[in-house]
């Protein structure tokens, strides 16, 4: 059975024998929600590639402390990914998040695209990012990814433009699109990929991602909801990269 992961704002200068404090919601989630207890061990991370296993030395309503028995350090995996998210409706948007996390995603950056329907605007805006936040974190931590992913601020159609510009290998996802992605060279050490919204992406967008620099590509026959495309694209990608090697 897999140990319980939690995080931690820092682990700089933690080493064997160091006893770690962990407070606040984190804490009273494992205490109260998942009932953790003395003796018990469990995983820290800083979501910056450092994590500590260690046994519970006591708990609180809400704090618990670890003593630390191991250490370890990881590199930040490369090639990086960043999906360009367009705002799906309803709870669609938490789904492509958590699943984006899990497959491995460093950046997440939400879309307002033409045709999204979802609007991100005033309270409700920081609401919803903030949702995607928490989303990315826990699935993180369910994923034990020691490097966790970051939700960028909503972005416009000029300010992706600009991302794809800046990326080594951008891919657009559009049915219409003649290269499938099996066929695409990928390299570089960073990939970004953009998926669009659920009444799909205008002529306009597609123009102006394939004029920054972004290949149009085609996942298959059928089409994905917007929630589940860009996982699908990022697997068959990272699956040619050394990555998943």
């Amino acid at each position: 059975m897999s140990l319980p992961v939690h995080l931690v704002p820092t682990l700089d200068g933690v080493g064997v024998g160091s006893t770690v404090e962990v407070a606040g919601a984190e804490a009273h989630h494992a205490v109260a929600v998942r009932r953790l207890r003395a003796g018990e061990t469990v995983v820290l991370t800083d979501g910056r590639g450092r994590s500590v296993t260690g046994e519970v030395l006591e708990t609180g309503k809400r704090l618990f402390t670890v003593a630390v028995g191991s250490v370890s350090s990881d590199d930040r995996p490369l090639p990086s990914v960043t999906v360009v998210q367009a705002l799906p409706k309803g709870d669609r948007g938490e789904l492509a998040v958590e699943v984006l996390t899990e497959v491995g995603v460093d950046t997440i950056v939400p879309w307002a695209a033409s045709r999204s329907v979802a609007l991100w605007k005033g309270e409700r805006a920081e609401k919803s990012h903030a949702k995607w936040a928490a989303t990315a974190r826990e699935a993180a931590k369910q994923s034990r990814r020691t490097w966790h992913p970051e939700v960028a601020p909503l972005a416009t159609t000029s300010e992706v433009v600009e991302l794809v510009r800046g990326s080594s290998c951008a891919v657009v996802l559009h049915e219409g699109a003649s290269t499938p992605v099996a066929e695409l060279d990928v390299g570089g050490d960073g990939l970004l990929v953009v998926v669009g919204p659920e009444g799909g992406l205008t002529d306009e967008e597609v123009a102006s991602f394939v004029g920054a620099g972004a290949v149009a590509v085609r996942l298959g026959a059928e089409v994905l909801r917007t929630s589940t495309a860009g996982v699908v694209a990022v697997g068959a990608l990272l699956s040619r990269t050394s990555r998943w090697g």
